[in-house]
């Protein structure tokens, strides 16, 4: 089916949805949940939440490289996230779908848990 006819089933209530690393070996120690919660009072403050959801996360399996993130539906993995970075992942990649490179994880590295 060509791209711009595919539909999801059943259909999905936010056009993205963010999961936050707020748990494992280091992202809980290196402000996960924090990232998480501004990430989150940010997307409310912008009034965006009908359309986006924010949720802290259990391990995403990628410790050494926290705190880590993905975004979907385009599975955008960020890892290393710091506060400082959550204005552009938020006006970037959360409302417009778009990737910050510097941020990507590498799928070349390993899973570490």
């Amino acid at each position: 089916m060509p791209a711009d006819q595919e539909k999801t089933y059943p259909p999905v209530p936010y056009e993205r949805h963010v999961f936050v690393c707020t748990f494992g070996k280091t992202c809980p120690n290196r402000g996960g949940a924090d990232i998480g919660g501004e990430l989150k009072r940010r997307a409310k403050e912008a009034g965006i939440t009908k359309r986006i959801r924010v949720n802290k996360s259990g391990c995403l399996n990628q410790c050494s490289r926290g705190p880590t993130m993905v975004v979907y539906p385009e599975v955008i993995w960020y890892g290393g996230v710091k506060a400082s970075d959550i204005d552009d992942i938020l006006t970037k990649t959360v409302m417009r779908g778009e990737v910050i490179p510097r941020l990507l994880l590498s799928s070349s590295e390993e899973n570490d848990r």
